[in-house]
């Protein structure tokens, strides 16, 4: 007797709605929107390149984590109701993601982006509604092992991110981090606390992503309905801007700037419904870029608003 052995994805073995390819396909589209919306003020966009870095490399690094986003998405599926959240790899997945970037695109484009989008991805394979999504993303990061947290630390020594300045515990500078974490067995949700002070996404990733789930997800959604992917994208990065003062900034000019940043953003956006509103944001994006304040942060938050909102759309009804 012949036995034929057949491969099935276990996502499927467990009816699950969410597919690997899917969640990857998610995750793809929100970093490409992200980008390409525009005038996004202080970062580029497709109207508006740095010298360093220029629209396409962010498009290619949105394309390019597609594989890895869709096997962090796979493993989910194969620790689901089988090992643990500790087995989900969310600092391997994260490196991958870095490492595949750094074969494209020589600057660091998307560590924030791919730190944000990892662990939704992994959690989408196993959740069947926004509360369990939310739910989910939480129990991966605070279930991280100290091999994720070197992973990590890893990712962000090849992306080289900017204005991470030095801190005193685990510096991610620091030649001693490494002994240090294992000493401690710190994980991902450990350090990012460490740095919450300081840092959104930090902040964001330790305790359950209250701006992607509660600002930008319900702005983008609420715009997308009566208007273009443009204005949708723009409007929900601008509304995080006002809300959330950037932490690249703080870290790079102090908090005071990046306060003053918000509140001009805030200003603009009451006036959304002028007639010359398109001009007002061309000209706050020309004083970002003139005097070259990022609000990096900002587009990561707004990419994760973006991944939630197609996934609420297409599975989460």
């Amino acid at each position: 007797m012949n036995i034929i052995l057949v491969k099935i994805n276990s996502c499927n073995i467990w009816g699950l709605k969410m597919k690997p390819e899917k969640i990857a396909q998610i995750a793809q589209i929100a970093s490409v929107l992200e980008v390409s919306g525009y005038p996004k003020p202080g970062n580029v966009h497709r109207t508006r390149d740095f010298q360093d870095m220029v629209f396409e490399d962010f498009l290619i690094s949105g394309v390019v984590i597609g594989d890895t986003i869709r096997k962090a998405a796979i493993r989910a599926c194969e620790i689901n109701n089988s090992i643990s959240f500790k087995e989900a790899n969310l600092g391997k997945f994260i490196l991958d993601g870095v490492k595949e970037t750094d074969k494209w695109i020589a600057n660091n484009t998307n560590l924030g982006i791919i730190m944000m989008l990892t662990p939704i991805a992994i959690s989408a394979a196993i959740s069947n509604n926004l509360d369990e999504l939310r739910e989910n993303i939480h129990k991966v990061i605070t279930n991280s092992t100290v091999i994720d947290t070197i992973a990590l630390y890893e990712a962000i020594s090849i992306a080289e991110a900017g204005g991470m300045g030095e801190q005193k515990d685990f510096d991610v500078n620091s030649d001693e981090s490494k002994k240090e974490l294992i000493e401690n067995n710190l994980n991902i949700f450990d350090v990012l606390k460490i740095s919450s002070s300081w840092d959104s996404l930090a902040m964001e990733l330790t305790s359950k992503m209250p701006i992607t789930f509660e600002l930008g997800y319900p702005t983008f959604t609420k715009i997308k309905k009566e208007n273009s992917l443009n204005s949708a994208t723009m409007l929900t990065f601008l509304t995080i801007l006002s809300e959330v003062p950037d932490t690249l900034i703080s870290r790079k000019y102090g908090d005071e700037k990046a306060e003053e940043v918000s509140k001009l953003a805030k200003e603009i956006l009451n006036q959304k419904n002028s007639t010359d509103f398109n001009n007002k944001i061309a000209e706050f994006d020309d004083f970002l870029f003139e005097n070259k304040l990022n609000p990096g942060t900002t587009a990561d938050l707004t990419a994760a608003s973006i991944m939630v909102s197609y996934l609420a759309y297409y599975y989460y009804k």
